[in-house]
């Protein structure tokens, strides 16, 4: 897989300079790069580096003086990480899954496989499972029975994507993700220390111990077109109604969503988020990572949380909330500079206590 300078540019819609026919294998860090390579120097702190490599092209930031950098080409972005989605999508090489059907892949007869399509050894697509046209299934997936996948969707090895799932165009699952397992749904038979607890906040009353029963999903997993879920993350099938996904959402790894959980539209949820069930979260907001969300709440759009937030109650729309319990950032600063202040306080206090002791004494 090779570009010129000058196709690169063009496909990102940037201007180019010097010998933009320049051949370039793939991109580098500055002081990693190779004459045939791409230098990502789109700052100043990063050009420095340049002078340890032996890069002949380079992509940097507009007006740069590239000839100054003994560079023979140069691409211009004015903004990096927009630049970097589009560099990087060309020069993917993808994960090496051969074109067609492994004859190790086990496929029941009644599954509907869309053209171009490649699945990888030792895969399992059950009865009845849809397969959208140009997706490429890695190894040792599992499509479940009724399933749906959209076209150009991408499977890493062992994803599993449960039975009924419904899954829009253009998915991407990181590997070990696992789309549609039962919620973590159980019931006592009589009122259990917890639920008095979720009703006191603090005692369980006279609730005996008891036995947990099962509460069986028979909901689904729907997820809109443009979704990414990261390694490892979970999502669980609905109770009743489906768990849901909206377009363009990003899951980093290890982040778990819970049964009946409906998540909007171009959201982020970072790396170890937790979202218990029944949550409603709206579009465009931003979860940092090892954020915690209780059930039953709403979270409105265009909120960001801080990581490591636990979010407790609802949050309206535009808020930006930190801490534990999450409260507006502002007043969780606040918050963080009193705590530090305490040790001085304390000291503060008992010096006082001594004054006046001292003084009582005296008297």
């Amino acid at each position: 897989m090779q570009f010129t300078i000058q196709q690169i540019a063009d496909a990102l819609g940037a201007e180019a300079d010097g010998n933009t026919e320049l051949t370039i294998l793939r991109v580098a860090e500055p002081g990693d790069a190779g004459q045939t390579d791409l230098a990502m120097a789109m700052s100043p702190k990063y050009a420095e580096a340049l002078a340890a490599g032996s890069a002949r092209a380079a992509v940097l930031w507009p007006g740069a003086d590239w000839r100054a950098m003994g560079l023979e080409a140069a691409i211009f972005v004015p903004r990096p990480r927009m630049a970097m989605a589009g560099i990087t999508a060309m020069l993917d090489r993808g994960q090496g899954v051969a074109e067609g059907i492994h004859p190790s892949a086990v496929i029941d007869p009644t599954a509907e496989i869309g053209s171009g399509v490649s699945i990888g050894p030792l895969t399992v697509v059950g009865a009845r499972a849809r397969i959208g046209d140009g997706s490429v299934i890695g190894p040792h997936c599992v499509i479940g029975m009724d399933a749906s996948l959209g076209e150009n969707a991408v499977l890493r090895e062992m994803v599993s994507i449960g039975a009924r799932a419904v899954i829009g165009d253009r998915f991407i699952a990181q590997p070990g993700a696992r789309i549609g397992g039962d919620g973590f749904s159980f019931v006592t038979p009589e009122v259990s220390g917890v639920e008095n607890v979720r009703k006191t906040m603090g005692d369980q009353g006279d609730a005996k111990a008891q036995s947990w029963l099962r509460i069986h999903s028979l909901g689904a997993v729907e997820i809109g077109d443009d979704v990414e879920v990261g390694a490892n993350c979970t999502i669980d099938n609905g109770t009743i109604r489906n768990t849901r996904i909206g377009n363009g959402t990003k899951l980093d790894n290890l982040v778990h969503v819970g049964h009946n959980t409906r998540v909007g539209n171009d959201c982020l949820l970072c790396g170890q988020t937790g979202v218990s069930g029944s949550v409603e979260i709206g579009n465009n907001v931003v979860l940092g990572g090892q954020t915690g969300v209780v059930d039953n709440i709403f979270i409105g759009d265009r909120v960001i949380s801080g990581g490591g937030t636990k979010i407790l109650s609802n949050v309206p729309a535009g808020r930006v909330i930190m801490g534990y319990p999450g409260v507006k950032m502002e007043t969780h600063t606040e918050i963080y500079k009193a705590q530090r202040r305490l040790p001085r306080l304390a000291r503060d206090v008992e010096a006082l206590k001594k004054a006046v002791s001292k003084q009582g004494s005296s008297d």
